[in-house]
């Protein structure tokens, strides 16, 4: 979408996140999954790894850019493998909608020195979300230390939501890196189905309102 003003805010605004998020409504709230499987590399080939992991997603207040406009949740993932209680993975970031265009955003940043924003295409009522990002481009892309770039380079990053019947939901990503000393790339994969075990918390506007 092309914007003539790009300094104007829309007129009005609904600020009840949880009554405007779209495709990303199912994903509200509190998710707990211990069924949590990753393949990532080591030194002698592909390690996979079970995990257990809580998801927080949370409504915040509605976003502008001028005239886009966002609603989204807030995004706390906690990985611990099973039995112990050391972080195994942990990321944050936001999920995002523009209700005008059905532009999807993802992005999260990880404490080992690497930030994500990948984009995707959805509409009220879908039941799969897809995103995607490059490393190189200046829109929707990945950004990594210098010891990642050279030793663990990230070329792409894909992410698929699937929200279940049962109103749990689930995800599968692909993490395609390049490792020093080999010549393939590497599919670093995780995937998880999440139950929620609470409700989400209405954005402080709606809740002020």
């Amino acid at each position: 979408m092309s914007y003539a003003d790009i300094y104007t805010r829309p007129a009005h605004i609904d600020v009840d996140t949880l009554a405007n998020l779209g495709p990303l409504a199912p994903l509200a709230g509190v998710w707990r999954g211990i069924g949590g499987h990753d393949v990532n590399p080591g030194p002698e080939g592909a390690r996979t790894s079970p995990f257990e992991e809580t998801i927080e997603l949370q409504p915040i207040d509605p976003q502008t850019n001028g005239p886009q406009l966002f609603y989204g949740l807030r995004y706390h993932s906690h990985m611990t493998k099973p039995g112990e209680v050391a972080t195994y993975h942990g990321q944050l970031g936001y999920w995002l909608w523009e209700p005008a265009t059905g532009l999807v955003i993802h992005s999260f940043t990880i404490p080992r020195g690497q930030v994500v924003l990948a984009k995707g295409q959805a509409q009220a009522g879908d039941t799969q979300i897809s995103v995607a990002a490059r490393r190189g481009t200046t829109g929707y892309g990945i950004c990594s230390t210098d010891f990642l770039e050279e030793a663990f380079r990230t070329d792409s990053f894909e992410m698929r939501v699937t929200v279940n019947a049962d109103g749990s939901w689930s995800y599968f990503q692909d993490t395609v890196m390049q490792l020093r000393g080999r010549s393939e790339p590497f599919h670093h994969t995780d995937e998880n189905t999440l139950t929620r075990i609470a409700a989400p918390t209405p954005n402080p506007l709606a809740a002020a309102s």
